[in-house]
């Protein structure tokens, strides 16, 4: 499965030269509401086999939760279910206040 690190996605979405990956977050609604990366899209990890059917297979994909554990589950669902550019936000949100964001709120 490929990982990127919060430093390299922090990169990728400020190069405007190629185009920004989805941003799934696969985390409850209330974890959502704590704290998230602009212009995620909340879609719990229950809800995805459900609402598969609105995720482009051909789409990069970067699946984003807590800590990585969810999200590296919904990458190898969505794998197996053909997507082939999905990526796994190595150490999640908590990684993404630590290493890119001091401010945004962490639980």
């Amino acid at each position: 499965m490929q990982q990127i690190s919060p430093a390299q996605l922090a990169a990728r979405l400020a190069d405007d030269r190629q185009p920004a990956p989805l941003l799934l977050d696969v985390r409850e609604p209330w974890e959502f509401d704590i704290c998230h990366i602009e212009g995620s899209v909340p879609m719990p990890m229950a809800s995805v086999p459900a609402r598969l059917g609105e995720l482009d297979p051909e789409r990069e994909t970067v699946v984003i939760c807590h800590h990585g554990g969810r999200s590296a589950q919904v990458c190898m669902f969505l794998a197996r279910q053909g997507h082939a550019r999905v990526i796994n936000l190595a150490g999640g949100v908590a990684g993404w206040a630590a290493q890119v964001d001091p401010r945004m709120p962490q639980y």
